[in-house]
């Protein structure tokens, strides 16, 4: 039981929150690429994806951070620093959710299981990224995008829609802006070891530039609502996130390391919040 704990905390199964940012814009192509209406088997195959695939990018990240987790004040009691488990055990572990990952891509059609070795890919690049570039949460962003053409390649979408690739950035920006409040907790501990991150790039002008990347977001959710002819409850919930974006800002404007991480946390209610929008929106 002590093992199965110490896996659980490596994947972070035990706290979803990464697998949910990663979840709501995949359910939302889901929903956009089939009017409404995906298939039951889908929902079902990409839900279990991602958190799947959302735990092997935690192993390998933890994997790649294990020599400097240690010097981190909130990373050092992690299952690879602490020793409670072997980078043989994680690697292991690594392959066998890819395995299951790819298990569940099978169910799909061929290339949807093509664009798999794409998500595959960046999601053990990123996790390197912050060694090289100041602009780790960019790859992040791309990992975590990446569903979003595989889902419209599954429900049999059109790979050039417009509405995809716009999705696509809006969620690039969402992810740059929610990861550099994640990395603003770091920032100091970061700077001594020499991690990069945006937090780091963006300096002093870390929550402008959130609010600019929130902003770019939004304007293209709103131009794929139009597009798409969705109805008010959709544009509504857009209005909502602005308030969210908002509380997030005035939250964490001191930069206080807690109010960041609560910043952070709070793009779940941001994610939920339109994606109920974009359902109910479907359904008037």
């Amino acid at each position: 039981m002590s093992k199965l704990k110490d896996y659980a905390d490596l994947t972070r199964f035990n706290r979803p929150i990464g697998s949910l940012l990663l979840l709501w814009p995949t359910l939302w192509a889901l929903w956009l690429a089939a009017d409404g209406l995906p298939q039951w088997h889908l929902i079902l195959i990409f839900v279990l994806g991602v958190f799947s695939m959302r735990s092997a990018g935690c192993v390998i990240n933890d994997y790649a951070d294990r020599k400097v987790d240690g010097h981190v004040e909130r990373t050092k009691h992690r299952p690879l620093p602490s020793g409670r488990v072997s980078e043989k055990e994680a690697l292991t572990l690594f392959g066998a959710l890819c395995a299951l990952s790819f298990v569940l891509v099978l169910f799909t059609d061929m290339r949807t299981i093509l664009l798999s070795f794409v998500g595959l890919g960046l999601a053990a690049l990123y996790p390197f990224m912050k060694r090289y570039t100041h602009l780790p949460q960019l790859f992040l962003g791309l990992a975590f995008s990446w569903a979003i053409p595989m889902a419209y390649s599954a429900q049999g979408g059109d790979l050039t829609d417009p509405q995809l690739w716009m999705l696509f950035v809006a969620n690039c920006f969402w992810t740059i802006a929610y990861d550099t409040y994640y990395a603003m907790t770091d920032r100091p501990d970061d700077i001594k070891i020499g991690v990069k991150s945006t937090a780091i790039l963006f300096g002093q002008y870390d929550l402008f530039v959130i609010i600019c990347l929130q902003g770019l977001t939004l304007s293209l959710l709103t131009w794929i609502g139009l597009l798409a002819e969705l109805q008010w409850p959709y544009f509504v919930s857009l209005v909502i996130c602005i308030g969210l974006f908002y509380q997030q800002w005035r939250q964490a404007k001191d930069r206080d390391r807690q109010a960041c991480f609560r910043s952070f946390l709070d793009n779940n209610r941001v994610g939920y919040c339109l994606f109920i929008g974009l359902v109910t929106s479907y359904f008037m």
